[in-house]
């Protein structure tokens, strides 16, 4: 059981784990233990709310594909207890994120004393660039 908030938690049987070998270096041990965790998750099949189904799916996320599975592959530890767990946590925070809202922008003018500073350092700066000049005589 994977709680991903207080009112939406996924059954055991929605999330499909499998253990593979994990690449990279690690000796003779790489070959032979097979430590690394494969998830596989679909979205569409999932007891999800419509709301998060419809935020997962819109993400641009290399990791869902298109036919709406998300695909995780998790070997950062060297033992599969350890990457089972990443995979999951990485599956909840992504879940998490879909659903966060953000903010609209509302657009701000600069206020008329910010707008008179700005310009009257351009004036400063420009006065002390026109007394590097050339001198005549």
């Amino acid at each position: 059981m994977l709680k991903i908030s207080n009112t939406v938690e996924l059954a055991d049987w929605e999330i499909e784990l499998s253990a593979i070998r994990a690449m990279g270096s690690g000796g003779q041990n790489v070959n032979k233990v097979s430590s690394a965790i494969h998830l596989r998750f679909d979205v569409q099949r999932s007891t999800l709310p419509p709301v998060y189904k419809e935020k997962l799916l819109a993400l641009s996320d290399s990791r869902i594909t298109k036919e709406g599975v998300i695909i995780i592959k998790a070997q950062t530890y060297r033992t599969q207890e350890q990457n089972r767990e990443d995979a999951l946590n990485r599956l909840r925070e992504m879940i998490v994120a879909a659903m966060v809202v953000v903010k609209k922008r509302r657009p701000t003018k600069p206020t008329k004393a910010s707008q008179h500073r700005r310009v009257e350092a351009k004036k400063r700066n420009g006065a002390n660039k026109s007394l590097r000049g050339k001198v005549t005589y």
